[in-house]
């Protein structure tokens, strides 16, 4: 039996004890968490663990008393290979910065990440404050510590890889700075790069058309990756891009991180 399904069967208080260690170290300082009990200093628990009874997912999440969105989540998902976890999403939100709308349209419907429908005024007001698509506060530069927690907890159970879809182009291109190789998408991923040069099909859309486009963000992770969430790949003509943006996925092997460089030397 797959592991986060066994680990679903045990008492709430053995499931808690497991998936506490998906919890960055870090935050317990920074926000006034006791690590023991998971509590602030009120005395409210801020620490919510999602593993219903026989499920393959698990959701781990911080929501400080009284923050409209989780300061951290984290959702894994059993895999087929009972040797493969999949990091289905992780979610990191700077309480202290300013919050853009860019997950609901202007009629309050969800965008899905800006993949249903876009909020085109609030996505702009984030990308001047600094933000990548699909934010809408800054993060807290966690990936690394969340990555060395993933592993820990792979290593417990024996399991060799862990598997995750990057759901936009900045993603993939950090994934790959953390050690995560390519199922699918690295043709993709190559491809993109070198038309991003000088001269190249999506370096001349970059005309100022609209505010995700200036020619400057060819040189940028952050500024690719607005443009593609633009739609810019379906505006060239390339045989390996015609179907737009489709999210890479990507895996690391426990302890043997082997990165696929598509972006050398990338400036964020």
């Amino acid at each position: 039996m797959s592991w986060i399904r066994r680990i679903s069967r045990l008492s709430s208080l053995e499931k808690e004890g497991f998936y506490r260690s998906l919890i960055p170290p870090s935050l317990y300082h920074r926000f006034g968490i006791d690590p023991l009990s998971l509590c602030n200093e009120r005395g409210d628990k801020v620490a919510r663990f999602f593993s219903p009874q026989g499920d393959s997912t698990c959701l781990v999440e911080v929501k400080l008393t009284g923050g409209e969105d989780p300061l951290y989540s984290i959702q894994l998902t059993d895999s087929n290979d009972f040797t493969q976890i999949d990091w289905d999403f992780m979610v990191v939100n700077d309480p202290s910065s300013p919050k853009f709308n860019t997950h609901i349209d202007l009629e309050g419907t969800d965008t899905l990440f800006g993949w249903a429908s876009r909020n085109l005024p609030e996505e702009k007001r984030a990308l001047e404050a600094g933000l990548f698509p699909g934010q809408v506060r800054k993060g807290m530069g966690l990936t690394g510590e969340v990555i060395g927690l993933l592993e820990s907890f792979c290593r417990v159970f024996d399991i060799k890889s862990i598997r995750l879809e990057a759901l936009f182009y900045h993603n993939a291109i950090t994934y790959e700075r953390h050690g995560f190789s390519y199922f699918s998408g690295y043709a993709q991923m190559k491809r993109i790069h070198e038309l991003f040069q000088p001269g190249e099909q999506l370096f001349k859309k970059l005309d100022n058309s609209t505010p995700f486009r200036k020619p400057e963000f060819a040189n940028t992770v952050r500024g690719r990756s607005w443009a593609i969430h633009d739609g810019i790949l379906m505006e060239i003509d390339d045989d390996l891009l015609d179907e737009g943006w489709v999210s890479p996925v990507m895996y690391r092997m426990v302890g043997r991180p082997r990165g696929m460089v598509t972006f050398p030397d990338p400036t964020y």
